[in-house]
C-alpha cells in the first residue's frame, strides 16, 4: 500500500480537473491511502530563487507561508500525482508556485518514486500539453521518477463539461492499477 497525494492545481473545487482528480483517488483509494491536495486551500508564494533554503536550518524557506504543509504531506508520499488546468499551456499558477518551491534541498528527504499528470484543456490543439509533458518528462529523469501514466483531455472548458467523459473511466482504471 503506497501513500498518493494529489495536487489539484485548480481553484475551481468542484470544477472538471478537480472532478478528473477524484476519478483517479476514487480507484487509488482501493489499494493505496490517498490525499487530494487543492491548492484552493493553500496560500503558496513563488520561489523567488535565493537559495536561502540551502542554507538554513532544516532547508526551511525564510517564506512563512502555507508551503511547509504541503511539504510535510509530501515528505510521506510514495506516489504524487499533478492534476492541473491548463492555462496558456502550462499548468496552473498556484500550482507551479508548489512545484517551483520544490527547489529546496528537502525534497532529497522525501521517499516520492512515482509521479502521474492529470491534463484538462479546452482546445482541441494536437500540440495543447506538449510543453507540459516535456517539463513532466525532465522531472521525471531528473529525480529518476517512474510515471505511473498521463490522462490528457481535450475540449474540456465550463464547469460540468467532463461529466460523461471517457476520461473519467480512464483516471478511474489508472488509480486503480497502482
Amino acid at each position: 500500500m503506497s501513500n498518493v497525494v494529489i495536487l489539484v492545481g485548480s481553484v475551481r473545487k468542484n470544477g472538471n480537473t478537480a472532478r478528473l482528480a477524484h476519478s483517479f483517488a476514487e480507484g487509488a483509494a482501493k489499494n493505496n491511502n490517498v490525499e487530494i491536495v487543492s491548492v484552493a486551500d493553500y496560500n503558496v508564494n513563488p520561489c523567488i530563487g535565493c537559495n536561502s533554503c540551502f542554507t538554513r536550518e532544516g532547508n526551511q524557506c525564510f517564506q512563512d507561508d502555507d508551503m511547509v504543509q504541503i511539504y510535510e504531506k509530501l515528505r510521506n508520499a510514495d506516489i504524487v500525482v499533478i492534476a492541473s488546468p491548463v492555462y496558456f499551456y502550462g499548468i496552473s499558477a498556484k500550482l507551479k508556485a508548489i512545484v517551483d518551491r520544490l527547489h529546496t534541498p528537502m525534497r532529497t528527504t522525501f521517499r516520492i518514486r512515482k509521479l502521474g499528470l492529470l491534463l484538462v484543456g479546452a482546445a482541441e490543439l494536437a500540440n495543447l500539453f506538449d510543453p507540459i509533458i516535456m517539463q513532466y518528462q525532465m522531472v521525471l529523469d531528473f529525480f529518476r521518477l517512474e510515471s505511473i501514466g498521463t490522462i490528457l483531455v481535450r475540449g474540456i472548458k465550463d464547469i460540468g463539461d467532463i461529466k460523461g467523459s471517457s476520461a473519467l473511466k480512464e483516471a478511474y482504471e489508472l488509480g486503480t492499477s497502482i
